[in-house]
């Protein structure tokens, strides 16, 4: 039995080095192709990109390998409700194409941090959001998606967790570190591609197993593990007995374990960090080559989001009907020797489908999807955590810094995320080891709310001022860290085994907890503003939702403190340029996009006229009626699903 479960047939590693090959020949491509010379061209793909590039690499940066293993093993567990979570970003990835990039593209950053600079003034909110954000990426993101990407692997080579960790992460980093952000674009198109196609098959595959919908209904209710009791211990039967809620996404606000008002009002506050303010997500649109390429690859991902609640959510639940032992395993011995935790076995639920429902050839195709998913969510957040390094931290320690230096810095900082996210991956395997999904969401309710509550007000609340947004983020973050810390001591335990943590930490559930959070941060940062001197709207145009199209010059907070290093730069860039380098050097600066292009120097007029073609939101009418129309579509969509499964 564990043999024929290995991957080692010819058909399936042929598949799985074709994936690889294609994957690498439009990753040199891409390099190729773009001009990564630049620091506005290695993390904005130089603003050129259309809108199915960002559609395809929004929604490839979003799903990663822990949202196939997370999604289908909560599904496997606790029925269709997870998917809600994924039908809420459909609402959210409107509110960023209409309301929030046209504001940070009308400032003119890069990043966030740069953002809440440039709107409150001084350098610790800046600082303060970069440390977060890198935080938040190596305790949820990438140890997440690097721990499922390995367990999947194991399950189907055979090979050690840390090994497969090390290779994924090695051919990951390659074209991350040299390609820049439109590599990463142009391969996460390929890898949604990929993942959709094998995703779709996988699904079918499952369907036909169970004898179509009304029979996965009838069969996922009934099933229930056979081992039910160890040693003298009968297990509760909620433990193992499959919700009679399973169907429904809106669930009992107190005895649910998604209560309703959590999902609609806790996870909407999650959701508008992560996809409205989240540097991932944004910098793929400020990429975008005009506002309506932007808003149509918002549209394009909606669309696609709709997608995870069939082909992961549901996908995990069949494989709780076909391997209910396994899968629904709740006896800790059992689940130990299954899948190596004793908590539970839902995290196998969809690499155990691919091992043993697809034919080889294919089964090697849906091993590429999982590869696809975790790397193109990876390539993001290491391209994304560079650019906050770089642009944020760096310039601080480093103000003097020439455009090269800053690339080799954003490019050395990977490599150490990547050291530091492997060493994070054992808390996550013991940490609601049953459901990685759960793990991932409730670190961010304890994270994300404040910064949520800051960008929120900053853009659409005129008054509120840098003391007010500090102090309202910095005691969010405090309450939020008290629990997810106790949380973490306590172990967040199990059904058979409940945490013993008190219940005035972890007894609120997380999505109402975020809701707290949020409410905690929003007070203090409106009170702390309203108790000090406001800015004036000299410093504010087009950095807030009123002020949006003011045609009046801004004069940004610390202007006086941006004028002085831009001098020594032009004399560090000239002094670089005298000497000609040799053969080698020159073809390691074009590896690395380090080769910078030689040209006239630009007028103040050229330069102005540049600037202003970069932070320009205008549109062509009949583009914009086409996307708002979609728009719309695409929101009615979103209450229909919403209403159909409630």
């Amino acid at each position: 039995m564990e043999s024929s479960q290995r991957i080692n047939n010819p058909a399936d590693i042929s598949v799985i080095v074709i994936y690889f090959l294609i994957v690498l020949a439009v990753g040199l491509w891409a390099m190729y192709s773009t001009n990564r010379g630049t620091v506005g061209g290695f993390f904005l793909a130089g603003r050129s990109m259309v809108w199915w590039p960002i559609g395809a690499s929004l929604f490839a940066s979003n799903i990663g390998s822990g949202h196939f293993v997370g999604l289908a093993g909560t599904g496997a567990s606790s029925g269709i409700a997870t998917g809600g979570y994924e039908w809420n970003a459909l609402i959210f990835v409107v509110a960023l194409g209409w309301l929030f990039v046209p504001i940070y593209i009308k400032a003119g950053v890069v990043t966030m941090p740069e953002y809440l600079k440039k709107r409150f003034g001084g350098k610790r909110i800046q600082i303060y959001l970069s440390l977060l954000s890198l935080l938040l990426y190596i305790f949820t993101k990438i140890s997440a998606d690097i721990f499922s990407g390995a367990v999947f692997i194991n399950l189907a080579m055979g090979l050690n967790i840390y090994l497969a960790i090390v290779i994924l992460l090695a051919i990951t980093a390659l074209y991350t570190v040299t390609g820049g952000l439109a590599a990463v674009i142009y391969t996460d198109t390929l890898q949604t591609f990929i993942m959709i196609v094998g995703a779709f098959i996988l699904t079918g595959f499952a369907f036909s197993e169970v004898g179509g919908y009304d029979n996965f209904v009838t069969k996922y209710m009934a099933a229930i593990p056979s081992n039910i009791s160890y040693g003298n211990t009968t297990i509760d039967p909620n433990c193992y007995t499959p919700r009679k809620d399973s169907f429904h996404i809106f669930r009992d606000p107190i005895s649910g374990d998604l209560p309703w008002p959590g999902l609609v009002f806790g996870m909407s506050i999650i959701t508008l960090w992560y996809w409205c303010t989240d540097q991932v997500i944004v910098q793929r649109c400020l990429s975008g080559k005009n506002m309506s390429h932007v808003k149509a690859g918002c549209i394009m991902c909606g669309y696609l989001k709709i997608l995870p609640m069939f082909l992961m959510v549901m996908t995990g639940m069949i494989s709780r009907i076909l391997y209910t032992d396994v899968v629904a395993c709740v006896v800790p011995e059992i689940c130990q020797r299954e899948c190596g935790t004793a908590v539970g076995c839902t995290n196998i639920a969809y690499p155990k489908m691919v091992v043993e429902l697809m034919p080889n050839g294919l089964r090697g195709l849906m091993l590429s999807v999982m590869l696809a998913s975790l790397m193109s969510s990876l390539t993001s957040i290491f391209n994304s955590a560079s650019t906050l390094f770089t642009m944020d931290i760096y310039t601080k320690i480093r103000p003097q810094a020439a455009e090269k230096e800053l690339m080799l810095a954003g490019r050395a900082f990977m490599l150490v995320l990547t050291g530091v996210s492997i060493a994070w991956v054992p808390v996550v395997q013991s940490a609601q080891s049953g459901q990685l999904f759960d793990y991932m969401q409730s670190v961010t309710s304890y994270l994300g709310p404040p910064i949520a509550a800051a960008f929120l007000l900053a853009i659409f609340c005129k008054r509120v001022n840098e003391p007010g947004a500090f102090w309202g983020m910095l005691v969010g973050l405090i309450v939020g860290l008290i629990r997810m810390i106790t949380e973490f001591a306590y172990g967040t335990g199990s059904c058979v085994n409940p945490s013993n943590c008190p219940f005035i930490i972890c007894g609120i559930h997380y999505l109402y907890f975020a809701i707290i959070l949020f409410g905690i941060s929003f007070i203090i940062i409106l009170v702390v503003s309203l108790m000090t001197k406001p800015i004036p709207d000299v410093h504010l145009h087009r950095l807030c939702w009123t002020l949006r199209n003011s045609k009046e010059e801004r004069i940004d907070l610390d202007a006086d403190e941006q004028e002085k290093p831009d001098e020594k730069d032009v004399e560090s860039v000239s002094e670089e340029n005298e000497e000609e380098p040799g053969c080698l050097k020159k073809a390691y600066n074009w590896f690395c996009g380090l080769d910078m292009q030689k040209g006239p120097k630009l007028s103040k007029e050229e330069e102005e006229a540049m600037r202003r073609k970069l932070t320009d939101t205008t549109e062509v009418p009949l583009w914009r009626n086409v996307v708002n129309i979609n728009g719309v579509i695409l929101l009615t969509v979103a209450v229909f699903c919403h209403a159909y499964f409630a």
